[in-house]
C-alpha cells in the first residue's frame, strides 16, 4: 500500500491502515487484503477495500436518522494534501477521532458460526437458553445482541450482556445494544426487499464528544454473513457473498492454516472480487464502476 507523506501512521490491521491525520481526526485506508483462518493471504482481491468503503458509506448515510457516525468524508478532495493520493480514490475514510467500546457489538438474527456450535453442544446461545428443535441457519425468533470482547491476538470471546454491563457499564451497554438491534433490523429488512439475507453482523461503537457513534465499517460482506435468500434452507449453511470461495479452495487443500498461506489461483481472486461488487450493487441498488468516494 502506498503510504502518504507527513501523516503518521498509527496502526495496520489484516484490511486497513490508519493514520493521524490531525484536528481529532483519523484517516482509514482500506486496502485489498484478504485473510481467511486468520491468516492475511499473498494474493489481494482487486477491488474489494473501496468495496467495503462504498458499502460502509452508503450504511452511514441510511442509518443517519438513528445513530451518527464518526465519518466526516470519503473524498480525496477533503484530505490533508500529503494523502490525496490516486490509488487511494474511493477507498478512505477521514473520520471523528472516537473512543471506543471495548466490545464487539454484533446481532444475529439467525443461529450459525459459532453460535450454532454452543447451540448444538448446550442448547444455549451466549449462555442464554433458547428454543429446542432449532437447525443450522435457522432465523431466531428475534434478533439477539450477543457481545463478545475484542482479543488483540487470537479470537475475541463470547461474553455475556451482564458481563458487556460490567465492563462498559449498565447505561451505555444497553444503549449500545438498542442501537445495534435497531441498525440490524432496518438493515436486514432493507436487505431482504433485494433478496439477501443478513444472517449476522458486528457493529463498531465509540464515543465522541460523549455522544454514541457508529464507526469502522457497516453491515459490509467482511463485517456480516450475507446470503441470498433463494439459497437458505434450515439444516445447511447457505453460500454467502464474501470471501467464501477463498475459504472453499483452502478447505480442500493440505494446509494446516498457517503462515504462510498457498497462493490463490487467478479464477479464485475472481470469483470472490465479483461476489463482493454482486453484494454492494445488489444492497445499494447502485453501479459500483460509479464509485468515487
Amino acid at each position: 500500500m502506498i503510504k502518504p507523506i507527513d501523516l503518521p501512521h498509527l496502526y495496520s490491521g489484516k484490511v486497513r491502515d490508519i493514520y493521524d491525520a490531525g484536528e481529532g481526526r483519523l484517516l482509514l485506508v482500506t486496502s485489498d487484503r484478504i485473510s481467511a483462518f486468520d491468516v492475511v493471504m499473498a494474493e489481494p482481491i482487486p477491488d474489494k477495500g473501496r468495496v467495503l468503503t462504498a458499502m460502509s458509506a452508503f450504511w452511514f448515510e441510511h442509518f443517519s436518522g438513528v445513530v451518527g457516525s464518526h465519518l466526516i468524508s470519503t473524498r480525496l478532495d477533503d484530505l490533508p494534501l500529503s494523502s490525496r493520493l490516486a490509488p487511494w480514490e474511493g477507498r478512505v475514510m477521514l473520520c471523528r477521532r472516537a473512543e471506543m467500546l471495548p466490545i464487539e457489538c454484533i446481532v444475529r438474527g439467525y443461529i450459525t458460526g459459532s453460535a450454532w456450535k454452543e447451540y448444538r453442544s448446550a442448547g444455549t446461545m451466549h449462555g442464554a437458553s433458547l428454543p429446542a428443535g432449532l437447525l443450522e441457519s435457522s432465523e431466531l425468533p428475534e434478533p439477539v445482541f450477543t457481545p463478545s470482547t475484542k482479543a488483540d491476538e487470537g479470537h475475541d470471546i463470547n461474553i455475556s450482556f451482564d458481563q458487556a454491563a460490567e465492563l462498559i457499564g449498565t447505561e451505555l451497554a444497553e444503549q449500545a445494544r438498542d442501537v445495534s438491534l435497531e441498525l440490524y433490523t432496518r438493515g436486514a429488512a432493507w436487505a431482504a426487499e433485494r433478496g439477501i439475507i443478513i444472517a449476522d453482523t458486528k457493529f463498531e461503537l465509540g464515543l465522541v464528544d460523549g455522544e454514541l457513534v457508529l464507526a469502522d465499517e457497516v453491515l459490509t460482506p467482511d463485517s456480516s454473513r450475507f446470503w441470498p435468500a433463494d439459497r437458505w434452507e434450515p439444516g445447511s449453511s447457505p453460500p454467502s457473498f464474501d470471501k467464501q470461495p477463498v475459504r472453499d479452495y483452502l478447505d480442500a487443500l493440505d494446509w494446516d492454516k498457517q503462515p504462510p498461506p498457498p497462493p490463490l489461483p487467478a479464477e479464485v481472486v475472481d470469483a470472490t472480487r465479483a461476489r463482493y461488487v454482486e453484494a454492494y450493487e445488489r444492497i445499494t441498488g447502485r453501479s459500483f464502476v460509479d464509485w468515487r468516494g
